[in-house]
C-alpha cells in the first residue's frame, strides 16, 4: 500500500506542477500537502495510523495538487457543472473545504483514541469537531494573511469570486465535513483501530 501511496502522491504532484495556472499560487495551495508527507514521513515509524487515515489523507493530497494547478476557482469540471446547473461560481474549493473538515476529523480521532486522551465517546465527538473548526479557522486566517502579502496572487489564492460570505460558508463546510466523518466512518475507523491494536500485541 505504502508504494501506491507514494505513487499516486508524486504523479499528482508533478502533473500538478506542470505548467500551473501560476507558480505562487500553486506552491501555496500545495503547501499543506508538501507538509503533510514530511510529518507522515517523520512519524511512519513512531506512530503509523490506519490505512483509513492514510487513504482521506491522500484523497486530500490530491484535492489540493488539482486547486493549486487550476487555481480553485478555475477547476475545469467545476466550471462545466457551473455552467450546466446555472450556478453563480465554480465550487471547487467547497470540496476541499469538505475534505478539511472530513479529513482532519479522522486523523484527530485516531489521535486522541490511541494516545488515550480522550475516552469518553460524546467527548471524543465534540473535540474531534471542536479541533476541525479550529483548523479550518486558522486555514482562513492564513488566507487572508497570504492575501495581504502576495497582493497580486490574493484573489486566485483565496477563490472568493466574489462572494462576501465565502471566509463563513468555507468554515460551515469544514464543519459538515467533521460531522460526516464522525457519522459515516467511526465504526470502520474503530474496527480498524482494534486491529492495529491486536497486531502489535
Amino acid at each position: 500500500m505504502k508504494i501506491v501511496w507514494l505513487l499516486v502522491y508524486f504523479v499528482v504532484l508533478i502533473w500538478s506542477a506542470i505548467d500551473p495556472k501560476d507558480y505562487f499560487t500553486w506552491f501555496l495551495e500545495v503547501f499543506p500537502a508538501l507538509v503533510g508527507l514530511a510529518v507522515m514521513a517523520a512519524t511512519y515509524r513512531r506512530f503509523r495510523l490506519t490505512s483509513l487515515a492514510y487513504i482521506l489523507i491522500l484523497v486530500h493530497c490530491v484535492i489540493l495538487m488539482v486547486g493549486g494547478h487550476y487555481t480553485y476557482a478555475e477547476v475545469p469540471l467545476f466550471n462545466w457543472i457551473r455552467d450546466a446547473f446555472h450556478m453563480t461560481r465554480n465550487n471547487y474549493d467547497k470540496v476541499g473545504h469538505l475534505a478539511q473538515g472530513f479529513v482532519p476529523a479522522v486523523i484527530a480521532r485516531e489521535i486522541l483514541l490511541r494516545r488515550e486522551i480522550v475516552t469518553k465517546r460524546g467527548w471524543l465527538a465534540f473535540i474531534v469537531v471542536c479541533i476541525c473548526l479550529a483548523i479550518s479557522a486558522l486555514y482562513e486566517l492564513i488566507e487572508w494573511w497570504a492575501a495581504l502579502l502576495s497582493g497580486t496572487a490574493a484573489e486566485a489564492f483565496l477563490g472568493t469570486q466574489g462572494y462576501i460570505w465565502d471566509t463563513q460558508s468555507d468554515m460551515a463546510i469544514a464543519l459538515l465535513g467533521a460531522i460526516l466523518a464522525l457519522v459515516l466512518l467511526s465504526r470502520t475507523h474503530d474496527d480498524q483501530i482494534k486491529r492495529m491494536a491486536s497486531s502489535s500485541t
